[in-house]
């Protein structure tokens, strides 16, 4: 994620002179340098010298350790603070830090990766519009984002989108399976339900309709549609999708109360 954010940085034209990091392994430094040419150090404290921004994209359970050791250098700058760690509030983060400063955090997916990610954000109250408007812009470098005004929206925000993808992937796969099972090859198969996909969405995006009027649209009565809805009804997907969501929704509020730590 953190490779996918700097490319889509660095394809908006911020200069590479002006962004620097920080990783404790050889390997991603170097792998980090040659992708971008940037300069990556060992020490956390070198790589947040001075910094205006400071992007926190580590493991949720490495964060404490992390914020904690930077808490000290950064005391005179008072940089902003853009998380991407799933779970970890931003009153951890001000724990950790032990003082108030300006905090966004953002629940981005894995779509980022090749620039069509869908993620929210939200700020504390010390952020400026200033920087808010920064953060929103990193993010949207690798697709589209919302603000959430209460932050307890970004284990929602998890659940759906977070997760989301998950979630296409795995109808994407069943609906293969019962192809093939209906005579397609599998190339077949995989070809016509990955256009399928990306054409209902696209519909979705362009229409002025709901998705709840596209569905009409193409069930007709008593017609192949029909039946095949028919069948997920009785078997209540509708259910079963809100379970699922409400599932993904109670873990994320576990996962921040876990590594939270005494900020949550």
């Amino acid at each position: 994620m953190t490779i996918s954010l700097m490319g889509g940085i660095f394809t908006n034209g911020h200069p590479l002179e002006k962004i620097c990091g920080a990783d404790p392994l050889p390997s991603q430094r170097e792998k980090i340098n040659s992708l971008f040419g940037v300069e990556v150090h060992e020490n956390n404290d070198e790589a947040v010298a001075n910094a205006d921004i400071i992007l926190l994209a580590v493991k949720p359970q490495m964060m404490e350790s992390s914020v904690s050791s930077i808490a000290v250098a950064t005391q005179s700058t008072q940089p902003l603070f853009i998380s991407i760690a799933a779970g970890i509030r931003v009153s951890a983060i001000t724990s950790w830090l032990k003082r108030d400063s300006a905090i966004v955090r953002i629940m981005p997916n894995t779509p980022s990766l090749i620039q069509a990610g869908a993620a929210a954000l939200y700020a504390n109250n010390m952020a400026t519009e200033e920087q808010k408007e920064i953060a929103e812009t990193i993010i949207r470098s690798v697709g589209t984002a919302i603000w959430v005004e209460n932050e307890s929206l970004l284990d929602t925000v998890t659940a759906l989108s977070g997760s989301g993808p998950a979630y296409f992937f795995l109808l994407m796969e069943v609906l293969e399976k019962a192809a093939t099972g209906l005579g397609l090859n599998q190339a077949q198969a995989r070809l016509l339900t990955l256009e399928t996909a990306i054409g209902a969405a696209k519909m979705a995006i362009e229409s002025e309709l709901d998705v709840m009027e596209l569905r009409q649209q193409v069930t007709s009565p008593g017609g192949t549609t029909e039946q095949a809805l028919d069948v997920l009804k009785r078997g209540n997907i509708e259910k079963l999708f809100q379970e699922a969501l409400t599932a993904a929704h109670q873990r994320s509020k576990e996962l921040a109360d876990t590594f939270g730590g005494a900020g949550s």
